[in-house]
């Protein structure tokens, strides 16, 4: 038969989908109890209900699970202190597949030593959200073109304006920060749109759609020649306020800015400076510093935000993208090859 794997079903996961991954590699046995698990309040809900309570029987039971598993699917309550101790229970894990594409914030919260980080490999199902994270940044890039602002301002005065000028996406040029799998999804569509696409790279490898390449450290050198930008790079110590206030201070007038990737990328206060004075004309933002968003941050208010609460991801086939990504990584790790979105545990993205 060879070698098998036991996965720990820990996160809220139907039953449909735990027969398409053992389908998928028949080496898998996804090791769940649905009764043990939070229900779904939509599809690919990975917290589950925030009501519901296991008593101390069915903690048992979960935590018997978690102890027996090879791999977990999922971390437990999307909770890192509880990864940190699934991983002290139990030392025969081998391998923890994040739900979030951003799971190594995650791994990095957890506070894993050494010889934790270095036993266990933690994936993410980064890939799984570029079309719709690149859709989402194509939502933000035509409203701030068009001034939907203003056209739902004009509306809600039921007034009718002289005629004015709309932007056009083939004749401007946007900023992608950050060329992963979401960045290079995005430049693909951008520049079927005629649109001129300038990317970030810390290594200057060439990408389809990409037609000028810059260093990071060079953004507050190139806003001022772009029409938008679209942030997409995870959040970790190295990219914490890349787009600083410097570089807000040095964008066009009437830049859009789309934030997909990490709220903490972006200085939240300068960006609302920029937002006031019309540095940023139109930001659409669905990640932030802080989530939820403070109900008393000046960005609910502030006509040229559109603001989505970190839901742009979100789709009905995210579940079962996610289950075929994990699906394709077992066979890899029974087979002996690399896996795919592994977490890089020194700068955890």
């Amino acid at each position: 038969m060879g070698e098998r794997l036991r996965v720990g079903v820990v996160t809220p996961l139907g039953e449909e989908l735990c027969r398409l991954v053992e389908g998928l590699e028949p080496r898998l046995e996804m090791v769940r109890d649905q009764e043990l698990l939070p229900p779904e309040r939509y599809p690919a809900d990975h917290h589950g209900d925030p009501s519901f309570v296991r008593d101390a029987a069915r903690q048992r039971r979960f935590e018997d699970i978690i102890a027996g598993a090879d791999a977990l699917y999922g971390i437990p309550g999307e909770d890192p202190g509880v990864l940190r101790r699934a991983v002290e229970a139990n030392p025969g894990l081998r391998w923890v597949h994040t739900m979030a594409a951003g799971g190594g914030a995650q791994v990095k919260a957890a506070g894993l030593s050494a010889e934790q980080l270095a036993r266990v490999t933690f994936t993410t199902s980064a890939g799984v959200h570029s079309g719709p994270l690149a859709e989402y940044a194509l939502l933000g890039l035509l409203a701030g073109a068009k001034n939907v602002p203003r056209l739902q301002a004009d509306a809600a005065r039921h007034e009718w304006p002289h005629r004015w000028l709309m932007g056009q996406l083939r004749e401007q040029t946007v900023l992608v920060v950050g060329l992963g799998g979401i960045g290079r999804e995005v430049a693909r569509i951008l520049s079927a749109f005629g649109t001129r696409v300038i990317g970030t790279s810390r290594r200057g490898e060439p990408v389809d759609g990409v037609a000028e390449l810059v260093h990071p450290s060079e953004l507050a050198a190139v806003v001022g020649r772009v029409d938008g930008i679209v942030v997409t790079l995870p959040g970790t110590a190295a990219t914490e306020k890349l787009v600083s206030a410097e570089v807000l201070a040095a964008v066009r007038p009437g830049t859009t800015l789309v934030n997909v990737g990490r709220g903490t990328v972006v200085d939240e206060d300068a960006l609302v400076g920029a937002l006031r004075d019309g540095r940023i004309g139109f930001a659409a933002l669905d990640v932030f510093t802080v989530e939820p968003l403070d109900a008393a941050s000046p960005l609910w208010d502030l006509p040229n935000v559109l603001i989505s609460p970190h839901n742009a991801t979100l789709t009905p086939a995210e579940g079962r993208r996610i289950a075929e990504l994990f699906a394709d990584n077992a066979t890899r790790l029974l087979d002996g090859l690399p896996l795919r979105n592994v977490v890089n545990t020194v700068e955890f993205y």
